[in-house]
């Protein structure tokens, strides 16, 4: 893939380790959220575990987080389908680079959202059951020295630098209030309060008929620190909490990020699914 021109000791190959955890909550019925681990290659591609570790030096890894949206169990299916088809269509991606049929990392991952998009929408248009499921997506695809990301919706996806005290979302909301905290009209405590902060203008499926996800990169360094989450798990927890668990779990391996953060989250607040991934880099 082509990637940005970085130092060479910012592509020397780097150790990840990631945990994952959902939980349906307090209210809900059933887990509409899904989340995805996955090593791949050109000759392979293995799901990963709910945590665990492992080195860049042969493989890429991609971590997703989806809500899904729809009566019944619509969006149940809609995020379950989602990170599926990023099981089969991102190693093929891979794969079609290795042999010299090259594509940007930003057009591969559009590209990846379109093909989720219209499977969910010929799914919903053929299917009572699955009719207006749609879903977010926020994914990390990482390479050594480099994190690339795709997101749509409302879930988010953080970094929390090595050498930084703040943790930052690298991730835009697509809903109203999410523009109106990034313009700076509204706080944090406002947006989490707000009456149509669930409200989607953006997400895969359902009657949206264009898909235009946010496409970005980051440079990956020992000590940073990653986390997808639903949200569900905002709706509990205000940034700062989520620095204190993220250092907290950096400092002693006996602490299950991921686990933590939910725990946390479904206790003070509960109303929705809560899901979060985190991604260490050793």
């Amino acid at each position: 893939m082509k990637k940005p021109a970085t130092k060479s000791k910012a592509t020397a190959p780097l150790t990840l380790k990631w945990s994952g955890c959902s939980d349906i909550g307090k209210v809900r019925k059933n887990n509409e959220d899904a989340f995805l681990g996955l090593r791949f290659d050109a000759h392979d591609v293995h799901r990963l575990g709910k945590f665990g570790a492992a080195s860049t030096a042969k493989h890429d890894f991609t971590f997703a987080v989806c809500d899904g949206m729809g009566g019944a169990k619509a969006g149940e299916y809609a995020s379950s389908i989602a990170v599926d088809k990023i099981t089969t269509l991102l190693p093929r991606a891979f794969k079609s680079s290795a042999t010299g049929l090259d594509a940007g990392v930003a057009d591969v991952l559009a590209e990846l959202y379109e093909q989720i998009h219209r499977a969910l929408a010929y799914l919903g248009s053929c299917y009572d059951e699955c009719h207006g499921m749609q879903t977010t997506m926020s994914l990390c695809w990482f390479t050594p020295g480099w994190m690339y990301f795709g997101h749509i919706g409302d879930s988010r996806i953080y970094h929390l630098a090595a050498k930084q005290k703040i943790i930052r979302q690298l991730t835009a909301d697509d809903t109203h209030v999410g523009w109106l905290f990034r313009s700076g009209q509204i706080n944090e405590r406002e947006a989490r309060n707000h009456p149509r902060r669930n409200v989607l203008q953006k997400a895969l499926g359902g009657e949206n008929q264009f898909v235009d996800p946010q496409v970005g990169a980051v440079p990956c360094e020992r000590g940073d620190i990653f986390l997808l989450c639903t949200d569900g798990l905002i709706e509990g927890l205000y940034d700062h909490y989520l620095v204190d668990i993220l250092r907290a779990s950096a400092k002693n391996e006996a602490i299950n990020p991921a686990q933590l953060l939910v725990s946390e989250s479904v206790k003070n607040d509960g109303r929705d699914n809560t899901t979060a991934l985190v991604v260490q880099v050793l």
